[in-house]
């Protein structure tokens, strides 16, 4: 049991990726001016983008890198000005220490185990309030206590599950009432980060973006539209904290949504044109009028996507609770 505990406990993938990159810049190795892109890091660290784009967050904090009016973050301690480097970062002969290296490698144990609860919590959210039983959810896994509290510890920073008063893993319920909440957050936040991004948006994958829309038909699923628009616009505003927010804001209605889409749900065909508007706005550099479209449609989201949740009341639950998953009494 404990090496499995051990590949479980291991750092997140995005703490490894930034400690690579931010040795790599204090050695010389990564010069000033190197712009970094998210495809090629996330193939060299054999990553999803996701933990890569929090690592060039975590820099960015740190001031080793910052954002310029191109593609990507470039280079720069402390802020100095620098001619931006382009290069393939899977060119440059690296300093990636053997520890890392192999836990960097290693994309299974951790993250398939993390995936399985994940699903589960966001298959419980729409049905109501359960209580995770620690000791159940460690026997299902066949892990360690320890793991398990890694598991939780990590879905508690994601949002989606909570400590009640009787320090009792909680997840759920996402009613009508939150999930408002939630998109008015969203419709608050997320035009004002896609203003402050201006002077950063990448404008060749915007135009790429509306190309695909206008080609795809209705095959785009609402969480991939979310996933370009963040990606090419919002998370490129230069406030990580303000990007932060909008992230753990959004997973829980992400995994839900999942839930949904999985229990046979009907896909949200409405915001595919939704989107090819706003991106049309965006490739002309109509930003202004592109983040009060934005605000609009959050909020026309909000009540589609409740009238999708309500569907779940006439939907069996009972094999689909995982065993770890107890109701909770106010239910």
């Amino acid at each position: 049991m404990t090496g499995s505990a051990d590949k479980f406990t291991m750092p997140r993938r995005y703490e490894l990726i930034s400690s690579v990159i931010r040795n790599n810049i204090l050695s010389g190795r990564l010069p000033p001016g190197f712009v970094l892109l998210e495809g090629p890091i996330a193939s060299l660290t054999q990553s999803s983008r996701a933990p890569v784009q929090a690592a060039l967050r975590i820099l960015e904090k740190e001031r080793l890198i910052r954002r310029f009016p191109g593609r990507g973050y470039l280079v720069a301690p402390n802020g100095e000005a620098v001619e931006p480097l382009r290069r393939d970062i899977r060119e440059l002969d690296l300093q990636i220490s053997g520890e890392i290296d192999e836990a960097l490698q290693n994309r299974g144990t951790w993250e398939m185990v993390y995936d399985t609860v994940e699903k589960a919590v966001a298959s419980c959210l729409i049905f109501g309030e359960f209580r995770i039983i620690e000791t159940e959810l460690g026997a299902h896994l066949g892990v360690s206590r320890t793991v398990v509290r890694d598991v939780l510890s990590r879905l508690h920073e994601s949002g989606l599950i909570r400590k009640n008063q009787s320090s009792h893993w909680i997840a759920g319920p996402l009613t009508a009432a939150s999930v408002r909440n939630l998109f008015a957050i969203r419709a608050i936040l997320e035009p004002a980060a896609l203003r402050m991004a201006e002077p950063f948006i990448d404008y060749g994958e915007v135009h790429r973006i509306l190309r695909s829309l206008e080609t795809a038909g209705e095959d785009l699923e609402a969480e991939t539209l979310d996933q370009m628009l963040t990606e090419s616009c919002i998370a490129r505003a230069p406030n990580p904290e303000l990007v932060d927010a909008i992230t753990r804001n959004n997973m829980p209605l992400i995994a839900a949504n999942r839930a949904l889409t999985r229990l046979g749900l009907p896909r949200d065909r409405i915001v595919m044109r939704d989107y090819a508007s706003l991106f049309g706005l965006l490739a002309q550099k109509q930003i202004a009028p592109a983040a009060e479209l934005l605000a609009r449609y959050l909020n026309m989201m909000a009540e589609r996507s409740v009238a999708r949740l309500k569907i779940v009341a006439i939907v069996s639950e009972s094999s689909l609770i995982a065993p770890y998953l107890t109701r909770t009494q106010q239910n």
